[in-house]
């Protein structure tokens, strides 16, 4: 199965209108990192300060390779520093069979 992240910033009100600038800059290594099949922004509609980054991964594995490149100097973005708050992550790769 396929990994989902769902990666969720908060920019800073000041910067919320640079969000598509800033995303679209950091977001195109990680589009173009082995594994990712796709992303999306997904912008709260009670909150424009806050979006939702869905991304959709091969492998766990691909992610986990991905997250250990962005921890680096080489991988480090600006991004953190038009947010106002630390970025949260969830990984799902594991689905419950409901029989629907």
């Amino acid at each position: 199965m396929p990994a989902i992240v769902h990666f969720e910033v908060r920019f800073k009100p000041d910067h919320v209108g640079d969000a598509a600038k800033y995303l679209a800059e950091t977001l195109a290594a990680t589009r173009a990192w082995p594994g990712n099949q796709g992303i999306e922004a997904l912008v709260d509609d009670a909150d424009p300060c806050h979006i939702l980054v869905v991304e959709t991964w091969a492998t766990t594995q691909d992610h986990d390779d991905y997250a250990a490149w962005r921890a680096t100097p080489e991988g480090r973005s600006a991004l953190h520093e038009v947010l106002a708050a630390k970025p949260s992550k969830q990984v799902y790769s594991t689905t419950l069979p409901l029989g629907l």
